[in-house]
């Protein structure tokens, strides 16, 4: 019985952290001017809302475990660089940045309720949803070298 208050506990967690996230890309979205960061923006609400019902489901149905693997590389980019500060004037550079450094606060946050969890089920699911927000974030910062660093390609 402890381990189902356990795992009830972690959802909830996990499914508000989701649902913040979300209605922070889509806030963002809304009051940012710029078309290209409004899009990113509107993207990555979407990709939340995603995470948010794959929680839901596994909630569900724990046996509906599903396998995310890691990027094969972490550019580490999000470590590196300082979070901006949502405005509405954000130039895409600085919207790519702010979303990987969330993306990074995600894989920790998911990592650390995997480390706190009691059954490998639980485990391997929050593993699998850290590696998913890293898949997020590699992917963030794919753009940002080439949005950031055009010069270099």
């Amino acid at each position: 019985m402890a381990d189902y208050f356990e795992l009830e506990k972690l959802f909830v967690v996990a499914t508000q952290r989701e649902i913040e996230a979300y209605e922070f890309y889509a806030e963002a979205a809304r009051v940012t001017k710029d078309r290209n960061v409004k899009e990113i923006f509107q993207q990555l609400a979407q990709e939340e809302r995603g995470h948010f019902e794959l929680l839901e489901r596994f909630r569900a149905n724990p046996a509906d475990l599903i396998t995310v693997s890691a990027p094969s590389s972490d550019w580490k980019i999000a470590e590196s660089e300082e979070m901006p500060t949502l405005s509405t004037e954000m130039k895409p550079k600085d919207a790519i940045a702010l979303a990987m450094k969330k993306e990074q606060q995600a894989v920790d946050f998911y990592r650390s309720l995997s480390s706190a969890a009691t059954t490998s089920e639980t485990r391997f699911m929050f593993e699998n949803l850290a590696n998913m927000e890293l898949t997020h974030k590699h992917r963030l910062e794919n753009m940002y070298i080439d949005v950031g660093y055009p010069e270099v390609f």
